[in-house]
């Protein structure tokens, strides 16, 4: 007896070929609307569903598979005596291989302008039910779910006269990998749709390899990089790469941080980071002026750093750029020229972002931190204050340049790894001190790189004060004016060291812990 494989599938990749394969080596085919007429139209022999069902496709074809006689022959355990005994009475013919992949739900979400409507008639029922039957019943039926394992069942059929067993459980895992994720698209689709920002019971999670890496944070570590499904276009997954070797997993890691803080700013920016961490921040009239600033914030930490920009790199900047070692710059677009003068650089990774301004959607947006045994999720950082809350808490006012500095330096040290003190001017730091564990620590270090720069600058930190240590030793450095969410049990006597040295003090009630 002829064996059957049934054929039905959205990606027609391979399909006719595949089918005609499979004629060839005597299988009896049958198929389902389009699939069917893609089949017939090559002139390859192949029965419809419903001949064999007896039962016509209906409602819109939303029911034409989910039928006894499918399922029989799909479920029926060919090493069973009563298994076999059933199907031969009730006339159901064993199904050998079945050869589905679902409704495009994916790539109908990810169109401009999808109604939700649109998306749910994208939602597959009868092919994950008898993918998942298949896969159940992997002894007996190959169940085909990519197009790329065509090639694998043919040359095992061809060689042995059916698909290996260890085939066929491998086959069986891809079935459940492939549905769990469908699942979990359709479930994160359903959850935006609401739109409250509510933390699900449970929480499930989709991405789809973009990268095989040499190796993780250190050699000895094997990683890879997962992307997230989604229409959001900002983020350094979107990224193409213009120019350079492969991207490692700090380079990733890196140029992520370096990507989320231009983001604050509307006015040509550019930002250098090392290790996650701003190491310089410029902003100016254009790109050239603002990399000249993150520059000259710190000319040391900047080598083998990596370079955000928010407008289109010239020629003009990228000649600068390329008098020194980058590993990455990121831009929205690089002019014809600044190409011409950056790919003479071997070692530079050239990434065009076009989306890099835009910001996700912080409702639906999560940000997460894996830890050993779980997973912390939070909402998107996505405020840098309260405008009402912005409050002067000493005798002494900001002048309206130093205003602008300190919103400067706070877009800066929102960014930057706890405990964060940045010392900056109107348009550029001038000090980072990132990621240490005591405030004090992190204030020296933001005024050891500043030196005579922190003279009339302003002071940023993303926390308050416990103590007026830190006041003290910006006041001895010449800092004029400071901002800080304020909160602490002991903030007059920081207030009160700023009147004691004529600094202005800006409480904003908003902290910015980074870890």
């Amino acid at each position: 007896m002829a064996k059957r494989a049934l054929l039905s599938v959205s990606d027609k990749t391979g399909i006719v070929d595949f089918a005609r394969e499979l004629v060839s080596l005597g299988f009896e085919l049958v198929s389902t609307g389009g699939t069917h007429k893609a089949i017939a139209d090559a002139g390859i022999p192949v029965t419809g569903v419903s001949d064999i069902t007896g039962f016509p496709e209906c409602l819109d074809g939303r029911v034409k598979t989910l039928h006894p006689k499918i399922h029989a022959g799909i479920l029926a355990m060919r090493s069973n005596p009563e298994h076999c005994r059933q199907i031969e009475e009730l006339g159901v013919t064993p199904i050998d291989i079945v050869a589905i992949n679902l409704y495009p739900f994916k790539q109908t979400i990810m169109k401009d302008g999808v109604e939700l409507e649109e998306a749910i008639e994208n939602i597959d029922i009868g092919g994950p039910t008898m993918i998942r039957a298949a896969a159940k019943n992997y002894q007996d039926v190959a169940v085909v779910v990519d197009p790329a394992d065509y090639e694998t069942v043919l040359h095992e059929l061809k060689a042995g006269g059916e698909v290996s067993a260890n085939t066929k459980f491998y086959l069986a895992y891809k079935v459940f990998e492939h549905t769990s994720s469908y699942d979990t698209l359709i479930a994160d689709y359903l959850r935006k749709q609401i739109g409250d920002g509510a933390f699900p019971q449970t929480l499930s999670l989709t991405f789809e390899k973009a990268l095989d890496m040499r190796y993780g944070e250190n050699p000895h570590q094997q990683a890879v990089f997962y992307k997230e499904i989604s229409k959001y276009d900002g983020s350094i997954p979107c990224a193409k790469q213009l120019h350079g070797k492969e991207l490692s997993y700090n380079n990733i890691n890196d140029a992520n941080g370096a990507i989320e803080l231009v983001k604050e700013f509307c006015e040509p920016a550019v930002v250098a980071a090392k290790h996650a961490n701003p190491c310089g921040v410029g902003a100016g009239e254009d790109i050239y002026t603002a990399y000249m600033r993150a520059y000259e914030a710190d000319s040391t930490s900047i080598f083998g750093g990596i370079v955000a920009a928010n407008r289109e790199v010239d020629a003009k900047a990228a000649e600068e750029m390329s008098k020194i070692f980058l590993e990455i710059i990121i831009a929205p677009s690089f002019s014809d020229e600044a190409l011409a003068i950056l790919t003479k650089k071997k070692n530079i990774r050239l990434l065009e972002l076009k989306g890099i301004s835009n910001k996700p959607d912080d409702k639906t947006t999560y940000d997460m931190k894996k830890v050993l045994g779980g997973l912390l999720v939070q909402q998107i950082d996505s405020q840098l204050y309260n405008q009402e809350d912005l409050k002067c808490v000493t005798d002494r006012e900001p002048t309206a340049q130093e205003m602008k500095a300190l919103q400067f330096a706070w877009k800066v040290v929102k960014h930057t790894k706890s405990n964060a003190i940045v010392i900056a001017r109107e348009n550029m730091t001038v000090g980072v001190g990132p990621g240490q564990t005591n405030r004090i620590v992190a204030t020296n270090i933001a005024i050891n790189y500043a030196g005579d720069r922190a003279v009339g600058a302003v002071m940023a930190s993303d926390a308050y004060f416990p103590f007026p240590d830190c006041v003290e030793a910006a006041a001895k450095a010449g800092v004029k004016a400071i901002i800080h969410p304020g909160g602490s049990v002991n903030d007059q006597l920081s207030i009160d060291a700023c009147n004691k040295h004529g600094i202005a003090m800006m409480l904003c009630g908003m902290r910015h812990f980074k870890h």
